[in-house]
């Protein structure tokens, strides 16, 4: 069978004249209609690979089913076929997409010859459909490495969710892959070559962060002395990332709120309402419905946000993923570090797949840049891979400080402990500022000040892999 083609026209005999003459020389299953409405009804339920369409019936305006047509599947070829045919008809449909245009009486030959090429170009734009589909894909697979069930089923909910624009919250521990994921549903929709927008909320002061979102105008707060985009502005025509989600403070929760309700806000300090077109991507690694009851979440934002949820696995749930990502970072840092290295050794790969990773991917990739560093051979052995842990806080030997004055010694040893215990649990969180500050029983502003003071970036600890 080579193929579906519709015939509309509402004489009857013109009917069986066109479709005695298509099975008489193809091999076709030809559907008929006699109007343009019953048209419609067909092309919608039985999606035929050609339409043949009379522009003149009673009660219908051909050139309306053609737009309509087109519009429903912009690659169907549909030729005109038409007794009342003038030039301006013709160019008109053409304009609109319409594949050729016949006047009837049909010239036999010309027309199965045009049927023919008309049902290849059909096949041909499949194809090439079909190819690009599978570069994107393939694109998708090169990025989210695995052969897991686990990441195979993250891979089909990312494609059944890319090119919607509903809103997605990606769940997942740290060091999963949620703003890997994020950028590629991003990549995958047609918002592809609008701006992806990230916006890591506890790396963010809470004091700061809603403007860092909304903008604000000249004059809104004492050191704004000019107007400023904020970022979901910024963001229009693409995807606003917010990264760790649930350490949004209530006040900003609210304004997301109507942000997501409305697709429209106010910048501080503006009575003009600002509308825009943007996708919005949340993660977490929290746990959002204990944050509602303890009141620190509120639940109609849980809605809003929760409409289409993709939950990343940790690496514990695709062991059998880690060789091929071993690999691939092994490939990555070699060429980044000018290193030629082949491989593993066994005693490396089964070291790899024994290890417990708390801190899943992201954890993974960092040990191998760090045996790429500091491997001396051609092959990454166990050795290499079990250098001492760098997370442990480093303090100054006693008997370097025995040297200094008092006061001096006691602030150097201060110093190297605090920035020894920050950056191990910054290393321990992934750089999620807030839950550092849980860890240490801190306030998270105090944790920060401590960051600046000592000049420690969350960034350090989040790479490409992403939260």
């Amino acid at each position: 069978m080579e193929g579906r083609v519709l015939i509309v026209d509402d004489k009857e005999d013109m009917l069986r004249l066109l479709s005695r003459l298509l099975n008489r020389h193809l091999d076709l299953e030809v559907l008929q209609a006699k109007n343009g409405t019953e048209a419609l009804h067909i092309f919608t339920k039985d999606s035929p690979d050609l339409v043949v369409l009379d522009i003149k019936m009673p009660g219908s305006d051909g050139m309306q089913v053609l737009r309509e047509m087109l519009n429903r599947d912009r690659d169907v070829p549909v030729i005109i076929l038409t007794g009342y045919g003038t030039v301006e008809m013709a160019v008109e449909a053409l304009k609109i997409g319409a594949y050729d245009f016949f006047t009837k009486p049909v010239n036999n030959e010309r027309f199965i010859y045009t049927v023919k090429r008309a049902l290849d170009y059909r096949r041909l734009l499949g194809e090439k459909r079909r190819l690009e589909e599978e570069v994107r894909l393939s694109t998708l697979r090169k990025e989210l490495i695995g052969e897991s069930e686990a990441i195979k089923r993250v891979l089909r909910e990312i494609r059944a969710v890319a090119d919607t624009d509903e809103t997605v919250l990606i769940l997942g521990d740290t060091g999963t892959g949620k703003e890997l994921a994020a950028r590629t549903i991003h990549r995958l929709s047609h918002r592809q070559k609008g701006p992806f927008i990230t916006v890591n909320c506890p790396a963010v002061p809470e004091t700061i962060l809603e403007s860092e979102l909304f903008g604000y105008r000249k004059g809104a707060f004492t050191s704004a002395t000019h107007d400023k985009k904020g970022l979901i502005e910024t963001a229009h025509g693409g995807t606003l990332f917010l990264d760790e989600i649930g350490d949004i403070p209530p006040s900003v929760q609210t304004k997301l709120l109507r942000f997501l309700q409305d697709k429209e806000f106010k910048p501080l300090g503006d009575t003009e309402t600002i509308r825009v077109d943007v996708r919005v991507i949340a993660s977490t690694n929290q746990d959002l419905e204990k944050k509602i009851k303890d009141g620190t979440f509120r639940e109609d934002l849980y809605y809003r946000l929760n409409v289409i949820t993709i939950r990343m696995p940790s690496l514990e749930e695709r062991r059998e993923d880690i060789p091929l990502l071993a690999e691939h970072f092994l490939r990555e840092f070699s060429i980044q570090y000018g290193r030629d290295i082949e491989g593993f050794t066994r005693d490396a790969l089964h070291y790899l797949m024994e290890k417990p990773w708390k801190g899943n991917v992201r954890e993974l990739q960092n040990l191998i840049k760090r045996a790429v560093i500091f491997s001396q051979g051609g092959l990454i052995s166990r050795k290499d891979l079990e250098v001492p842990d760098s997370r442990e806080p480093h303090i100054a030997a006693p008997g370097s400080l025995f040297t200094l004055e008092y006061r001096k010694a006691k602030e150097k040893l201060l110093q190297d402990f605090t920035t020894g215990y920050i950056r191990n649990l910054l290393q321990r969180t992934g750089g999620n500022v807030t839950r550092a500050a849980q860890l240490a029983g801190l306030e998270r502003q105090a944790l920060q000040q401590l960051m600046r003071k000592y000049n420690i970036q969350s960034s350090e600890f989040r790479d490409a892999i992403s939260s």
